[in-house]
C-alpha cells in the first residue's frame, strides 16, 4: 500500500450528460502539504471533492487516499479523513455536543478519551456555549464551527475542506488558518477548495487552479504569478484572474 502521497488523483473524469465536469485531472499531495483548489464557479471543484470523498463515481481514472481507492475503500477511507462542507446540515434535534458523540460513536471511538482532544478545539472556536443548543438555532458561521470540529474529531490524516472560513468573522477565519497550519505540520495533508485567493495566498503553500475541469495551473502562489506573467507584488487574485480569462 503506497502512502507516499496522502491523496492522489489521476486521469481523473467525470461526465454528466455531454458534459465534461472533470476531465483527465491528475494531481497528488503529500502527508503535512496544505493545497488549494481554486477555480470559477463550474470549473469542477466540488465534483472533484465528492470523488475524494468516495460520494461519485468517476467515469474514468482513479482517487486514492492514504494509499486506499476512494471509491471501493470508501468507509476505510471515511475513517481516515475529515470533511468540511460548504454548506454544513445536522440532525435540527441534536446540540452541538449530542452531534460531535454522535458521530464519535459512529466511528467507534470512545467519548471519555475524545473530550479531552476536542476540548482546546472547542476553545480555539469560541464555541463552549454553542455546544449546548439545538443546531436547529444555528447561524451559518455556528454551522462551519460545528463542522469543523467534526472534521478534525477523530485525528484524521488528510483534511478536505470546502470554503471553511465562510461565514467566520475575520478574527475567527485567522484562527481557523493558524489552526489548519498547525494540523499541516503534524502531518496533516490539507486540501482546501475556496473562492478566497487572499486566504488561499496566505495559507497555501501550493494551489491548484482548475477550468472548465482541467487543471490550467499547479505551483506556488509565486509560480502561479510567474506563470500569469506577473511581478511578485502581485496579488493571487490578479494572477487568476487573467489566467481563466
Amino acid at each position: 500500500m503506497d502512502t507516499s502521497f496522502a491523496v492522489e488523483a489521476t486521469a481523473l473524469r467525470k461526465t454528466f450528460g455531454a458534459k465534461d465536469a472533470v476531465a483527465e485531472l491528475s494531481f497528488q499531495i503529500r502527508p503535512g502539504e496544505v493545497v488549494g483548489l481554486l477555480g470559477p464557479n463550474g470549473a469542477g471543484k466540488t465534483t472533484t471533492l465528492k470523488i475524494l470523498l468516495g460520494m461519485l463515481r468517476p467515469t474514468s481514472g482513479s482517487a486514492r487516499l492514504l494509499g486506499l481507492d476512494a471509491l471501493t475503500s470508501s468507509k476505510d477511507v471515511k475513517q481516515r479523513i475529515g470533511f468540511c462542507p460548504d454548506e454544513p446540515a445536522f440532525f435540527n434535534f441534536l446540540t452541538g455536543r449530542e452531534t460531535i458523540e454522535f458521530a464519535l460513536s459512529v466511528r467507534g471511538i470512545e467519548l471519555a478519551s475524545a473530550w479531552p482532544r476536542i476540548a482546546p478545539l472547542v476553545e480555539l472556536l469560541e464555541f463552549n456555549e454553542q455546544l449546548e443548543i439545538l443546531t436547529n438555532n444555528y447561524s451559518h458561521g455556528m454551522k462551519k464551527k460545528l463542522a469543523l470540529l467534526l472534521a478534525l474529531a477523530h485525528e484524521p490524516k488528510v483534511l478536505l475542506l470546502d470554503e471553511p472560513t465562510n461565514g467566520l468573522d475575520p478574527p475567527m477565519a485567522h484562527r481557523v488558518r493558524e489552526l489548519l497550519l498547525e494540523q499541516s505540520k503534524r502531518g496533516v495533508a490539507v486540501l482546501v477548495s475556496t473562492h478566497l485567493l487572499d486566504m488561499a495566498d496566505r495559507l497555501c503553500g501550493r494551489v491548484l487552479i482548475v477550468h472548465h475541469g482541467h487543471l490550467l495551473v499547479e505551483g506556488t502562489p509565486a509560480d502561479v504569478r510567474v506563470r500569469a506573467g506577473l511581478p511578485p507584488e502581485a496579488t493571487l487574485e490578479d494572477a487568476f484572474l487573467k489566467l481563466v480569462a
